[in-house]
């Protein structure tokens, strides 16, 4: 969940929002933050089906300038489709603004209007093919928990069997694996222990051997927050766990061009290594908040301070004798003047 910024939605883009909605003759109603408010910038009306329209969409957008973009849908003509698009050659500033908005917007404008939503950080991610591509991954089955799975086991082990006779109980093995319980590899733990004696900003990327349940170490190495995106796999779904500001914050990487075996087998682990982690690192040194991403592009300062918000790290730090007081004044208010007594 993201932090919120305090920007307002102005009377102009309610207004605009409701007789586009009601008249149904815009495709693309673009909105910018001016003076600590939303506010409509721009329109298109619709000249085809939503997909041949979308190459209009190209020049509403500025390649180096954050936007919100509502796009109303063909079927039904009543729903909309939500673009936050936050280039990553963006200010730092704007960046963490408009992803801090994003919710304001949305619920502002009434959440039941919006039936998607696409973070974009660049034009390329809301071409046709783009959105062709989004509407696949969304069509795709979820990733089952761990008991769907097995009754799926169950009902998969009682047609192959065909109504023979009952043959006892026995253990049931999925092969994409529970995801509970997790077997860590030495060199895993160690590596993710090490995060806590940290002096500079350091990666490690933990990966899922199928055959055997276990977390290997895919690596571990020192990365800047401005690097860390493009050290994560654009492919394949991960676990990485960041050493940045004091503290350690767990990334849930799963592209969505991943396998589906893959993203059910890291999405049904995601939380039994959050907890595992937790419990050998010293306490409040793992954020209270998981960052979780289908586009590692995406993770930089911004994202991440978006994402768990400066009170995970006021929260999740964990004092040191020489460091305590510093540590303690993090991202806090100025204090004012002591109390006499």
């Amino acid at each position: 969940m993201s932090a919120t910024s305090g920007i307002a939605i102005s009377e102009q883009l309610s207004s605009a929002f409701s007789e586009a909605v009601a008249l149904q003759n815009v495709r693309f109603l673009k909105i910018s933050i001016r003076n600590e408010s939303l506010v409509p910038e721009n329109t298109l009306p619709p000249s085809g089906s939503l997909e041949s329209d979308l190459n209009e969409l190209q020049t509403l957008l500025e390649d180096n300038v954050p936007a919100y973009v509502l796009v109303r849908l063909d079927d039904p003509p009543t729903s909309w489709l939500a673009v936050h698009y936050v280039p990553d050659s963006a200010k730092v500033r704007d960046k963490m603004l408009y992803a801090s908005t994003r919710n304001t917007l949305t619920k502002g404008l009434g959440s039941a209007a919006f039936s998607d939503t696409i973070f974009a950080t660049s034009k390329d991610d809301v071409t046709p093919v783009a959105y062709a591509a989004h509407k696949r991954h969304i069509a795709a089955p979820q990733p089952m928990s761990a008991r769907e799975k097995e009754m799926a086991e169950v009902k998969a082990a009682e047609r192959q069997a065909g109504g023979a006779a009952y043959e006892g109980s026995r253990a049931r093995h999925s092969p994409f694996g529970t995801g509970v319980g997790l077997s860590w590899s030495q060199d895993s733990e160690n590596a993710v222990k090490a995060l806590a004696d940290a002096t500079e900003d350091r990666l490690v990327v933990l990966t899922i051997d199928p055959s055997s349940e276990t977390l290997v170490l895919g690596d571990a190495l020192n990365s800047s927050v401005e690097e860390l995106g493009a050290k994560l796999s654009t492919s394949d779904p991960l676990y990485a766990f960041f050493s940045w500001s004091r503290q350690i914050i767990f990334i849930y990487s799963c592209p969505s061009s991943s396998p589906i075996k893959h993203r059910m087998l890291y999405s049904s682990g995601s939380s039994s290594v959050y907890l595992t982690a937790k419990s050998f690192l010293p306490a409040g040194l793992l954020a209270t908040r998981k960052v979780e991403t289908s586009s590692p592009s995406e993770i930089d300062a911004a994202y991440l301070q978006a994402e768990i918000g400066h009170s995970s790290n006021d929260s999740s730090r964990v004092a040191t004798p020489n460091s305590g007081s510093e540590d303690k004044k993090a991202f806090s208010r100025p204090k004012g003047p002591p109390r006499r007594r």
